[in-house]
């Protein structure tokens, strides 16, 4: 279940029931993680951890795979214990070209690598599983349930600070809110946040924005 080390906001949904070769997926995947990172970059491990049971109770409030949400958790940050040059130079080697020049776009890369050469070093784990690693740092203007809980338990997961924006979709986590509002809400916040920092905004993800918004509108 969700944790928090402060005593603050946590999931708590149920617990789920995996079969015996399933938990020995999960205890393998936590291994290999504490082994590549947990000397390396300690307070990612903690995060990387924190969101896999975060998105595990997610995926039981909302009616996803919660085995796939929780090994996609453990997963996602696999490549953030390289440094940004070395994040730019896998992207580089893997052939991920987004239009723009690697460095502006750096702290979104290594979702895209991790879905590219992990699949190799864990073939039983399905395409969707990948997909939602993929996606985690850009999102996509057509997600699936596991992209988007993947997607926001990274934002809201117990170890982040408890901002007005995050507080915000933790309520509507808290409160069984649709999906895809969860979703929306995480997204413009986050697209929020690198406007009102004056950082570089990735031109796919103001796409990315604008699709979804017109999708919105549609549907009043």
């Amino acid at each position: 279940m969700a944790y928090d080390e402060r005593g603050g906001w946590s999931l708590q949904v149920g617990e789920p029931t995996y079969d015996q070769d399933s938990a020995a997926l999960v205890n393998r995947l936590e291994n290999d993680l504490r082994r590549h990172m947990e000397v390396a970059k300690p307070g990612r491990y903690r995060h990387s951890l924190s969101v896999a049971h975060t998105v595990e109770q997610m995926a039981l409030a909302y009616g996803v795979d919660p085995l796939q949400a929780r090994v996609a958790g453990i997963l996602h940050d696999w490549d953030k214990v390289l440094d940004a040059e070395g994040q730019m130079g896998l992207a580089r080697d893997l052939g991920i070209d987004l239009g723009v020049d690697l460095r502006l776009v750096q702290p979104l890369l290594h979702g895209m690598t991790a879905a590219i050469h992990l699949p190799e070093r864990y073939p039983e784990l399905p395409a969707a599983v990948w997909q939602a690693i993929a996606r985690h740092t850009i999102g996509h203007a057509h997600m699936s349930p596991l992209d988007m809980v993947v997607f926001v338990a990274d934002g809201i997961e117990p170890l982040r600070r408890d901002v007005p924006a995050i507080r915000e979709t933790r309520t509507m986590v808290d409160g069984r809110a649709p999906l895809e509002d969860v979703y929306w809400t995480s997204f413009y916040h986050g697209v929020s946040y690198v406007i009102e920092t004056e950082r570089y905004l990735y031109p796919g993800t103001l796409d990315i924005y604008n699709e979804i918004a017109l999708q919105r509108r549609a549907q009043r």
